[in-house]
This record gives C-alpha cells, sequence and structure tokens, in this order.
C-alpha cells in the first residue's frame, strides 16, 4: 500500500529522477516557462516553488543550497538576480500549468508550465 507516500516515481529509478527534475528546473528558470507531460509539470512544480522561495534572501548559504539542487551557477544566478526579486511581495504560487492537448504519438496530456 502506498499510504501517506509523496512524490511521483514517473517510472524512473532515484538518480535519474533527481536528474529530470534537475534538468527540468534549470530550463524552466532559465526560459520562463517550457512544454512537458502533465505528470512531470505537476511533479516538478513543488521543487521549482521551493527554490524561488529559498532565492527570495540571497545570502551564501541560501546559494550553496541552490547550486545543490540546479546543475549550474549560470541558472543560479538568474535565480537569484532576476527571478526571485520579481515574486518578492507574493506569498507563493510562482507557477501556471496549462493544457495544450494530446501529444501526436502516444496521446500523453502536453503542458506548458510557466512562471507567473
Amino acid at each position: 500500500m502506498r499510504h501517506r507516500k509523496s512524490g511521483r516515481k514517473l517510472n524512473r529509478n532515484s538518480g535519474q529522477r533527481r536528474a529530470l527534475y534537475r534538468s527540468l528546473m534549470a530550463s524552466l528558470l532559465w526560459h520562463g516557462k517550457i512544454v512537458t507531460t502533465e505528470a512531470k509539470a505537476k511533479a516538478l512544480r513543488p521543487h521549482v516553488e521551493r527554490m524561488i522561495t529559498l532565492a527570495k534572501e540571497d545570502t551564501a548559504h541560501r546559494r550553496s543550497l541552490a547550486m545543490a539542487k540546479l546543475p549550474n551557477d549560470r541558472v543560479v544566478e538568474r535565480l537569484f538576480t532576476e527571478v526571485a526579486p520579481e515574486y518578492q511581495d507574493r506569498p507563493g504560487g510562482y507557477t501556471r500549468i496549462i493544457r495544450i492537448g494530446p501529444r501526436q504519438g502516444d496521446a500523453a496530456m502536453m503542458v506548458q508550465i510557466e512562471l507567473v
């Protein structure tokens, strides 16, 4: 039974899942919006929101915590200098998921996840 087990497996082992979240987070924070499947977007949303909340206060400790979760320092720099200051007065809800429609090949529901 899966009672009280949080998170989605996305049919991957833990290392692959962590790598997927890192790359999707980096793409979303760098470009502002990405197109992916609905399951991946719903799994990604809490991770991105935690990173933006973390970056609201710019300290060395918080930057090192962000570096542990994101793949390179350019994304971290952009997160702390451009993305997070826009949401300084917002208490949460930094992302929006918009349905696009089913994918041609396998009919997976595609969505666009973007920063509000």
